[in-house]
């Protein structure tokens, strides 16, 4: 039995070497899982893994082994985690109400993606969800099944290693050899600088030079810049827009160094008879379609109007002429006079409201009175 009982474990020493090369070892041949505790990621191994990779190792193996049986193996690895190289941690379940939250965020982002998609993709998608449904079904049950694995990891109360399948977190976590070697090198560089005034003439000279050529490469490329939008300006202005002519046109591009300055120079012509001026013909001939949709489904209701306005003008006149018979039946030159009078009353009307009448010369009649004159 161990020496102290559940609870606070007893005070930390370091960790020695042989402990170091067996945290070493395990975190490179035992298999470890990635998880977040306490809003950071970490990596965990479980207890039984780790006793069955010692019980294969050197220091179990060998002439003079640290352990042979899975108790000692697992009193050495208690020692390890007195001295912090990983701590005990509890799994604990997601709940169903945590993974419908997170799923319920992915698909509002996955619904507002599929809103800007365009009509082309929806017509595939539907075309394809009758093979979809069964792949769906598969993955909803895969997904279930995630699900129930899914877990969160927590401190453990009882700080100990057991062989059972609980979670140990790495605290251990050295540092790679070229992170050492790169520190190095930023320390002893700016010692170098530091240390300028005391190098060789020769060597301060060529450093002066290699300045000054980094100073002209820069200015040099400041200069292309603006020349080839000099360039540019002259050519569009001179030909009204129809030839475009970039000079290194991938020099402040977001592209690597070699290709900024290849192609040399790149020239679009954008006149009448271009791709461009196609394009642009058909984008107006579209919004001139559309126009004269919408003015076609207008159309109809004007015209079911006028029939109505005709009707109700057309029915007083017969009645005046019914009137103007009945009434004024004995002098026939004074009903010829009336009849012209209401039939010119009872013509079109023009939009002002003027009264008048188109007559042909061949269709007009002289009156009697003035050939009498």
């Amino acid at each position: 039995m161990r020496d102290f009982e559940f609870g606070e474990p007893p005070v930390s020493e370091k960790p020695t070497s042989e402990e170091y090369a067996v945290a070493k070892w395990l975190k490179a041949n035992v298999p470890t899982k990635k998880t977040k505790f306490l809003n950071h990621h970490v990596e965990y191994f479980t207890g039984t893994k780790a006793v069955d990779a010692l019980l294969t190792s050197k220091w179990a193996t060998g002439k003079n082994p640290v352990f042979t049986t899975r108790r000692e193996v697992s009193d050495y690895l208690h020692q390890m985690l007195v001295h912090k190289l990983f701590h005990r941690a509890k799994k604990v379940p997601v709940s169903e109400q945590e993974l419908k939250g997170k799923s319920k965020k992915k698909d509002i982002e996955k619904s507002s993606k599929s809103g800007d998609e365009k009509d082309g993709e929806k017509s595939q998608a539907s075309a394809c969800e009758s093979k979809d449904t069964k792949d769906n079904k598969e993955t909803k049950d895969k997904e279930k099944e995630k699900k129930k694995r899914k877990i969160r990891l927590e401190m453990h109360m009882e700080q100990l290693f057991l062989d059972s399948l609980d979670a140990y977190v790495w605290i251990y976590d050295p540092m790679p050899w070229y992170y050492w070697l790169c520190g190095a090198l930023v320390v002893f560089g700016t010692i170098g600088v530091c240390m300028f005034p005391l190098w060789p003439a020769t060597v301060r000279k060529g450093v002066y030079y290699l300045s000054v050529a980094a100073a002209a490469f820069l200015v040099m490329i400041i200069v292309l810049a603006v020349l080839r939008v000099v360039v540019f300006c002259l050519v569009w202005i001179l030909t009204l827009s129809r030839h475009h002519l970039w000079l290194l046109p991938n020099l402040t591009e977001d592209v690597g160094f070699f290709a900024s300055f290849w192609p040399l120079y790149k020239y679009e012509y954008r006149g009448p008879g271009s791709e461009s001026d196609k394009s642009s013909k058909s984008k107006k001939k579209r919004k001139k379609d559309k126009h004269s949709d919408e003015e076609e489904e207008k159309t109809p209701l004007v015209q079911a109007e006028k029939p109505t306005e005709t009707s109700v003008e057309a029915k007083p006149i017969p009645q005046v002429e019914t009137v103007d018979s009945k009434e004024e039946p004995q002098d026939p030159v004074s009903n010829t006079d009336k009849l012209s009078e209401s039939e010119s009353e009872n013509s079109q009307r023009s939009s002002t409201d003027r009264d008048f009448e188109m007559v042909e010369p061949a269709d007009f009649e002289p009156d009697p009175k003035d050939n009498t004159t």
